[in-house]
């Protein structure tokens, strides 16, 4: 069952939805103080939280940020717990797919992103789905072919800081993957892979070993970071074992 919805000061209610839990697959597996170099993590499994956050306006307009893993045979099947469970968290929180007008895809990575198609088509039929253009101009290998692709007539590609439905922002981010965004609504950040780990909360300048781009990464997530500290926001992450964390 999905968790209970904050409402934003903007008027936006804000639920997540648990897609999966699970650790990481023995194809990309690495103990935690490898995946945060400097870290000093102890060598535990690390178990991963697949959040999704279905997002609903004044005017019971719906935004979807991220859409999870996907089916058995999705692009994240080699390494993440498939199938996701998204459809059965959007059901119990009384909405269809078919509702949904907004997707705002936070980056490419399959954990993210895959659960947008099934059997080729768009899961989403009658939504915008928000990507940054560099993130579109980098999409390579099974997610260009299996997710892009089929979604090409409902892409809505945007540059930098956008406002994508009433009282909902994406802002660029990038590092993790050249066009990662996070979304806003109001005080409540919607994180994607700005911050995997609490241990980055607590020392921004520690890497991750899959970010594309390691330096580029922390000096984004340190200069967010500060920037929704200062507003004292409240974070909406992908991974971390409880959604919401207030800063």
């Amino acid at each position: 069952m999905p968790h209970q919805p904050i409402i934003t000061g903007s008027g936006v209610e804000v639920t997540p939805l648990c897609d999966a839990v699970g650790p990481m697959g023995p194809s990309i597996r690495r103990p935690p103080a490898e995946l945060f170099p400097g870290s000093r993590l102890p060598d535990e499994p690390w178990v991963l939280h697949f959040h999704c956050y279905l997002l609903r306006d004044a005017a019971d307009r719906l935004t979807l940020v991220d859409t999870g893993i996907g089916a058995a045979d999705s692009p994240a099947a080699s390494w993440a717990p498939v199938p996701g469970t998204l459809s059965g968290e959007l059901a119990a929180a009384g909405v269809t797919p078919a509702e949904i007008g907004t997707v705002i895809l936070t980056h490419l990575h399959s954990d993210h992103a895959s659960g947008t198609v099934a059997e080729g088509r768009p899961v989403f039929e009658n939504a915008r789905h928000v990507l940054q253009r560099a993130e579109l101009d980098a999409a390579a290998g099974p997610m260009l072919d299996e997710v892009v692709t089929p979604l090409k007539d409902l892409l809505h590609v945007v540059e930098g800081d956008t406002e994508v439905a009433p009282g909902v922002h994406v802002h660029a981010t990038p590092g993790h993957t050249p066009g990662h965004q996070i979304a806003r609504a109001g005080e409540l950040a919607m994180t994607g892979d700005l911050v995997l780990h609490p241990v980055q909360l607590a020392d921004p300048a520690i890497r991750y070993l899959y970010d594309d781009d390691q330096e580029t990464a922390a000096r984004t997530r340190a200069d967010v970071l500060a920037r929704l500290r200062a507003e004292q926001a409240i974070l909406a992450t992908a991974h971390f074992s409880e959604p919401f964390h207030r800063l």
